[in-house]
């Protein structure tokens, strides 16, 4: 038992890195699947095209794919237009926020594209069939032989000994070589800047790291109880209005959350060097229900406090 509560508390503490790495298993099983299964390069004057959608558009849907997931995006969004401002609504005008709160968002978006390229660059199928098709490589490998030279080149994919068989190029890498150099290549650059942005986000944190530790745990316990509670209370509130259909009665005063106090909460988080609070909830009910001009205030949005709305988005989806 104690050991399962160990692994549990392990989980719980690297919930991020265990995400990120399931996400790229995932993509890289799939990549796996596709290169074996689905991919069968044309050998002909298409294996640009085909190699290159094999190589590229699967990561695109999956970026795309990230961003529908996300839940911080959709709380950026959601209601930020609505039809009684839709006159007034300037996108230019919230550019600048929109782009940093994005930013972090689209950095965590990138694990499975680049998870997908990676990993194709790394078994070289695709790379191979885009390749052989491509006028540059057909160029470099195949200068002073000839149009004979282009015709093999695009076969190669479908029958690797032709490299040896023709003798197209003794001075340039294999196809394979080039995919896989680029691959590793394209690991590197990217642990390398994910190494960096960390760094560069703890420097910059506001708070030290103990007090950013328990303001992890405080947004955690936060939102459970905040999802116990909405339960609770529309199960209330459902209970009250269903009784009253049918029973035909009037409903006893039940205090709700208005539509003002859940856009109020609702904000992304803004920290405030001045005042010390840890989420919108708590900002919320320490400025007199939101009606302070103190609710209003706060300084730009750090990254090193991106954790304070993804604990409240992961926990309520969208």
């Amino acid at each position: 038992m104690d050991k399962l509560q160990g692994a549990m508390n392990f989980c719980i503490r690297h919930q991020n890195v265990l995400g990120y790495s399931i996400v790229s298993l995932l993509t890289a099983a799939s990549e796996q699947i596709f290169s074996s299964v689905v991919f069968k390069c044309p050998c002909n004057s298409g294996n640009m095209l085909y190699g290159s959608v094999f190589l590229l558009v699967p990561a695109f849907i999956l970026f795309l794919l990230g961003y529908m997931v996300n839940t911080k995006m959709w709380r950026l969004l959601t209601g930020s237009c609505p039809p009684e401002k839709r006159c007034s609504c300037s996108p230019w005008g919230t550019c600048t926020r929109y782009c940093l709160v994005l930013l972090p968002v689209t950095a965590r978006t990138l694990v499975a594209p680049l998870t997908w390229i990676a990993v194709a660059l790394l078994r070289s199928s695709f790379y191979e069939c885009a390749a052989s098709g491509s006028s540059l490589i057909k160029n470099l490998m195949c200068k002073d032989k000839g149009e004979e030279c282009h015709k093999v080149l695009v076969r190669i994919p479908c029958d690797e000994t032709l490299l040896q068989k023709e003798k197209l190029s003794t001075e340039f890498l294999s196809l394979q070589a080039q995919s896989q150099l680029i691959g590793w290549f394209l690991i590197a650059i990217i642990m390398t800047v994910a190494l960096i942005s960390t760094c560069v986000s703890h420097c910059y944190s506001p708070v030290s790291y103990l007090q950013l530790k328990f303001w992890k745990i405080y947004s955690k316990k936060e939102q459970e109880l905040f999802e116990t509670k909405a339960k609770e209370h529309a199960t209330r509130l459902a209970e009250i209005n269903t009784k009253c259909f049918f029973e035909a009665v009037d409903p006893a005063p039940f205090h709700t959350p208005t539509n003002e106090d859940w856009r109020k909460i609702s904000f992304l988080y803004t920290f405030s060097s001045q005042e010390q609070y840890y989420s919108m909830i708590h900002k919320y009910v320490n400025t007199n229900r939101g009606n302070s001009i103190r609710f209003g205030k706060g300084d730009q949005n750090l990254p090193g406090l991106g954790f304070v709305d993804e604990a409240s988005t992961a926990e309520v989806g969208f």
